[in-house]
């Protein structure tokens, strides 16, 4: 079992930057790969970055490519989402996601593993 705790979020304006932060604790936490997923209010859970177990690979949906930064730091048992240049359309509780495995990334159903989530909002 793993737990996940995020924090980070807020209230910003339109072109500001956030980070984001996923402590995992219950389990080694290089083991699992790890994922950052979004829900706007209404939306269904999107996906947003993965990252791999030693941080070799990063993938990403396209509508961050560009303005967001996946990462993790396995000795603090912690990943990250570095967002830059936020737009309106940002806004949604964000989630992050554990796995053993890297299957089916983009989907809810590839993670076991769950956060809470923590609330990004932008104005424009």
């Amino acid at each position: 079992q793993v737990q996940l705790v995020e924090s980070g979020g807020g209230l910003v304006q339109a072109g500001d930057s956030l980070r984001l932060s996923c402590v995992a604790s219950g389990r080694t936490f290089s083991g699992y790969a790890m994922a950052w997923f979004r829900q706007a209010p209404g939306k269904g859970r999107e996906f947003v970055a993965a990252i791999g177990w030693s941080a070799g690979f990063t993938y990403y949906a396209d509508s961050v490519k560009g303005r967001f930064t996946i990462s993790r730091d396995n000795a603090k048992n912690t990943m990250y989402l570095q967002m830059n240049s936020l737009k309106s359309e940002d806004t949604a509780v964000y989630y992050c996601a554990a796995d053993p495995d890297l299957l089916d990334v983009r989907l809810v159903r590839g993670w076991d593993y769950w956060g809470q989530g923590t609330q990004v909002t932008v104005s424009s």
